[in-house]
């Protein structure tokens, strides 16, 4: 995560000489949670699917990543594009960062990351997506999308952009922070 820095920092507002050890971190405070509170956490995380099996999707996921970035083509990269934003942002939105969120500590590190994934930006980017809303800027360097600011179907949709680089960190934002708390929950 290190090459994130300047994002986590500005835009996770995680402490700076907290960001080269937000594994470590999230895992301690993951540790804190009581032992009854780990009890509900795993059961919803793991109602329907195990939290197992949820852990194995993100192992696959990674073993995805791993071939497409060693064969590059433009199909490829659109095929990556759109199940690396899923993973991250739909499936691990639901199955894990909604869910946690609730059990941590205010302004614990866990926490900045979980409300950051589901707040605006990434909340209206993740809508955009699950309501296909979304397209390739025309040279390909961001995504433009459409969504509400809020909740309500009443509020126009208004038109959000965000750059390859900026989507990157939030991508491994979120890979990051779920990995460790469904490694964490496991143990």
């Amino acid at each position: 995560m290190q090459e994130w820095d300047s994002f986590l920092i500005n835009e996770v507002k995680i402490p700076k000489d907290k960001t080269h050890q937000i594994s470590s971190l999230i895992a301690e405070e993951i540790a804190r949670i009581p032992k009854e509170s780990k009890k509900e956490i795993i059961s919803s995380i793991s109602n329907p699917i195990p939290m197992e099996d949820r852990l194995e999707e993100l192992r696959a996921f990674q073993g995805w990543m791993d071939i497409a970035h060693n064969h590059r083509s433009p199909y490829i990269s659109r095929a990556q594009v759109i199940v690396q934003n899923y993973v991250c942002f739909v499936y691990l939105g639901e199955a894990c960062f909604k869910i946690l969120k609730k059990y941590l500590e205010p302004g614990s590190v866990a926490k900045k990351c979980c409300n950051y994934l589901l707040n605006n930006p990434v909340r209206a980017f993740r809508n955009a997506l699950a309501h296909s809303n979304w397209k390739y800027h025309d040279d390909f360097s961001s995504i433009i999308f459409y969504a509400r600011k809020g909740d309500q179907a009443s509020e126009p949709m208004i038109k959000w952009e965000v750059s390859g680089k900026d989507l990157g960190g939030w991508q491994a934002l979120a890979r990051c922070t779920a990995y460790t708390i469904l490694t964490c929950l496991k143990s």
